[in-house]
C-alpha cells in the first residue's frame, strides 16, 4: 500500500521525536559573553533534551589551545576554585571575573542511557579591563615652525585602549580640517598609538594638553601639561655669535702680542756660580776652604 504525503510527514515527525527523546542536546543563550573585571557572569549551558537521569557534566577552560578542568566530578577546580559555582543543571557562574578568565569554555554532558550520549557547547568569554592612567609626554616649549611630538601610552586595559587628545579641555580631532579651530594646524593624530605629530608648530598650538585612554570598560586620563610655543630671536642669536667671535679674536691677538714681546720666555736665574780658572803651564790652582783664597803648587815637567 502506497504511503500518502501526509503519512510520510507524520512518520518523519514521529521518528524525529523518538530520536530526540533518546539524545542529549545542549544549547546556550550567549556564545560570546563579556563582563567587566571583578563583576559576575553566567556561562549558560542548557540541556534541551536528555533521558538519562544522572548525566555527567564537565566544564573545561581552553586557553592558548590548552584545556584544563573547571568543573569535574561535581567540584569546581583550577583557578576558578572558590570563585565559581554551578547553577542547575549545567550553567557555570563566575562570581569575580579577572582578566585571566578571558578564554574559551566548553560545557560537556555525557548521558549513557541516551542513543546520542554526548553533546557540548563552546562559549568564548571576554573579560574587559578598564584602562589605568596613561603615561603622557608633552614638550614644555617648542620654537615656532619646528616639529613636535606628543605621546600617550596605556597597556593594562583590555581590549586595547584607543586614545583621545585634548587641548585646553577641547578634543583634538583626528583630521584638523574637520574643525575651524584646528583647520590651519599641521599635525597628524593616531587614535591607535596615541601619538600627535606636529610638522611645524604655530603660536596657536600652545596650551594645556592631556590624553584619555578608553575602551568598552571605561576610560582614564593623565594630568594636563603645558606646551609653550615661542618665537626664535634671530637678531639676538646673531648678536651673541658676533660677541663671542669678537671676544675670542681679542684673546687670540693678546696672546700673540704677549708671545712676541717675550712674556712667555722662560728665564732661569743661576746666581754666582764658581768657574774654575784655566790651568797655566806647570801650575795647578787649588781652592782652599776659604772662598777666594787660592794657592799654587809646583808641577814638574819632564
Amino acid at each position: 500500500m502506497a504511503l500518502t504525503p501526509l503519512t510520510c510527514v507524520l512518520l518523519l515527525l514521529s521518528m524525529q521525536c523518538y530520536i530526540s527523546t533518546l539524545a542529549v542536546i545542549l544549547k546556550t543563550t550567549n556564545a560570546k559573553p563579556w563582563v567587566n573585571e571583578f563583576e559576575s557572569i553566567e556561562l549558560s549551558c542548557m540541556i534541551e533534551s536528555i533521558s538519562t537521569t544522572n548525566p555527567r557534566i564537565e566544564w573545561k577552560k581552553i586557553k592558548k589551545g590548552e584545556p584544563s578542568y573547571v568543573y569535574f566530578e561535581k567540584e569546581i577546580a583550577g583557578d576558578l576554585e572558590k570563585r565559581a559555582k554551578i547553577r542547575e543543571p549545567a550553567t557555570l557562574v563566575i562570581l569575580n571575573a579577572t582578566r585571566a578568565d578571558t578564554a574559551d569554555y566548553r560545557c560537556e554532558v555525557t548521558a549513557p542511557n541516551d542513543q546520542k550520549s554526548f553533546d557540548e557547547v563552546l562559549i568564548s568569554l571576554t573579560v574587559r579591563v578598564k584602562p589605568v592612567m596613561p603615561r603622557c609626554s608633552v614638550p614644555k616649549s617648542v620654537p615656532v615652525g619646528k616639529p613636535a611630538e606628543l605621546h600617550c601610552l596605556e597597556d593594562e586595559g583590555y581590549p586595547k585602549s584607543q586614545y583621545q587628545w585634548f587641548r585646553n579641555k577641547e578634543e583634538i580631532p583626528e583630521d584638523p580640517k574637520s574643525s575651524p579651530k584646528f583647520f590651519n594646524s599641521t599635525y597628524t593624530l593616531s587614535g591607535e598609538t596615541g601619538t600627535v605629530k606636529f610638522s611645524a608648530v604655530r603660536k596657536e598650538d600652545a596650551g594645556e594638553y592631556y590624553c584619555r585612554a578608553r575602551n568598552e570598560a571605561g576610560f582614564s586620563e593623565c594630568g594636563p601639561q603645558m606646551m609653550e610655543v615661542y618665537d626664535i630671536n634671530i637678531a639676538g642669536i646673531i648678536l651673541g655669535v658676533v660677541v663671542v667671535v669678537t671676544v675670542l679674536l681679542c684673546i687670540t691677538v693678546g696672546i700673540f702680542c704677549a708671545y712676541k714681546r717675550g712674556y712667555f720666555t722662560s728665564q732661569k736665574q743661576t746666581g754666582n756660580n764658581y768657574k774654575a780658572p784655566a790651568k797655566g803651564d806647570g801650575v795647578d790652582y787649588v781652592r782652599t776652604e776659604d772662598e777666594g783664597d787660592f794657592r799654587h803648587k809646583s808641577s814638574f815637567v819632564i
